[in-house]
């Protein structure tokens, strides 16, 4: 019998169906990617704002193409020191955080330039600068381009994976939007965009918001879209709340000052932030976009199949 037992056990055992690995959360597959798969933030496209209340908060400026006549007035703001001494000004529920001189009567550096609204989006041919060929399907399932199904006429809305493009994809580390002819940034949370007065005003950098609440996607190539938070959000979205007209704070002493808003390479080395972002072009990205929009890890009951463009935030983290 022990001759025969073995072989006997050996067959069960080849017999025998490996168990299945457990599906990686989103944040365990961000955690194992490897070091090729991150991208630096340059210092100089670094802005870090300090509180009169010790705190921080660090916000990525957008790359070329986009925004690039704001922004350039934005690093001449920060570069004449404009910022310091003024204050955060509204916090409106669910909506934005924003700052500037509340008075109105702070003169302006000297150089500014004044945007178009044109600005607000770029046609396609002027896209090349992002390096993806005419922004067409990139073959990644989530991270592709998502077409959009057009609802009856009757409800003057539209249905699908966006409602507020024909299509959106995250390139270059950042959400983008197109309806075929022009590609702009997307407002999601944590962006930073540029207030203004009305039509044709389009701001000059020196009023400037974040989002703190649901996307508000309705912005979308109405306001200039100039950066993100990437660190310290929780110290704007936390504020008390403004009680006047869209969040405005009503008394003076309400506001919380500004003590400093400088480019990170201003700064000493020792307290230059340096943070990196996961490539949306590697490997890594692509699995953890899929998990975001296919949430299979042991918590989730059913995978949604999709996702919104605003819900696979770019991962950010302090370079090791």
């Amino acid at each position: 019998m022990k001759t025969l037992l073995i072989p006997f056990v050996a067959l069960a055992s080849l017999g025998a169906a490996p168990a299945p690995k457990p599906a990686l959360a989103p944040s365990e597959i961000v955690a194992a990617a490897p070091a090729s798969d991150w991208i630096a933030i340059a210092p100089a496209d670094i802005l870090v704002m300090t509180l009169a209340n010790g705190k921080q908060a660090v916000i990525q400026l957008m790359p070329p193409p986009f925004s690039q006549g704001w922004i350039g007035n934005i690093r001449k703001l920060a570069a004449a020191h404009w910022w310091d001494g003024l204050s955060i000004n509204r916090v409106q529920d669910n909506y934005v955080v924003q700052w500037g001189d509340a008075s109105e009567k702070k003169a302006l550096p000297k150089g500014l330039v004044t945007v178009g609204e044109q600005e607000y989006a770029l046609s396609v041919d002027d896209s090349v600068d992002l390096g993806v060929a005419t922004f067409s399907d990139i073959g990644q399932a989530v991270s592709s381009w998502q077409e959009v199904v057009a609802a009856p006429k009757k409800m003057g809305l539209k249905r699908g994976r966006d409602a507020y493009s024909t299509k959106t994809n995250l390139i270059k580390g950042w959400p983008l939007g197109s309806d075929g002819r022009q590609i702009w940034p997307i407002h999601c949370y944590a962006m930073v965009g540029v207030g203004r007065n009305l039509s044709p005003d389009t701001g000059s950098g020196a009023e400037l918001y974040t989002v703190i609440g649901h996307a508000p996607r309705h912005l979308d190539r109405n306001i200039a879209v100039v950066g993100r938070v990437i660190s310290g959000i929780e110290n704007l979205s936390s504020l008390p709340r403004g009680m006047g007209a869209l969040g405005f704070y009503e008394k003076p002493e309400e506001r919380v000052g500004i003590t400093s808003i400088r480019l990170a390479n201003e700064l000493p080395d020792a307290d230059q932030p340096r943070f990196e972002y996961l490539s949306t072009e590697s490997e890594s990205f692509a699995a953890y976009a899929d998990a975001r929009a296919n949430r299979r890890d042991a918590f989730f009951i059913k995978p949604a199949g999709g996702a919104d463009i605003c819900n696979i935030p770019v991962p950010v983290r302090k370079k090791p």
